[in-house]
């Protein structure tokens, strides 16, 4: 809870008083696929991604009427240095294979364009909300 929503809270308060004052920021948070969804052996972990979900929505209701916008990007299964053990493990990879459309598990670098988006005017609109990037798993549920 203190990694994953906790952190996000704190840093979020801290940063919003000079966005409030400058009337203007983005905030984007990092929540998960599993923020709706639950896999076994891992109810905490969701937990705390289920309610930076929240806590995202709330803040951008909160404070839109400062000009801030708060958003989340919510990966899938990507091959990372924490995901090494589950790539590793040939019966996870096949069913994460297996239960995403696109049939792999996704590349950070997958999600620096979304990032550029949120933190751009282009998003000036987009205001407490989760995209996911799946490679279609929450699509297909």
């Amino acid at each position: 809870m203190e990694a994953n929503l906790t952190s996000a809270f704190l840093v979020s308060k801290r940063v919003a008083r000079g966005m409030i004052e400058r009337r203007s920021g983005k905030i984007v948070n990092v929540c998960s696929l599993q923020s709706e969804v639950g896999r076994p052996s891992i109810a905490p972990y969701a937990a705390s991604k289920g309610a930076l979900k929240m806590l995202t929505r709330g803040m951008a209701v909160e404070w839109a009427k400062h000009g801030i916008q708060v958003n989340a990007i919510g990966p899938g299964y990507f091959k990372t240095e924490m995901t090494k053990a589950l790539v590793e493990d040939p019966d996870f990879d096949r069913w994460i294979r297996g239960r995403t459309p696109a049939g792999r598990w996704g590349d950070p670098e997958e999600l620096v364009g979304l990032l550029v988006y949120l933190c751009s005017p282009a998003s000036s609109f987009v205001n407490g909300q989760i995209v996911y990037v799946d490679g279609g798993l929450l699509a297909g549920i």
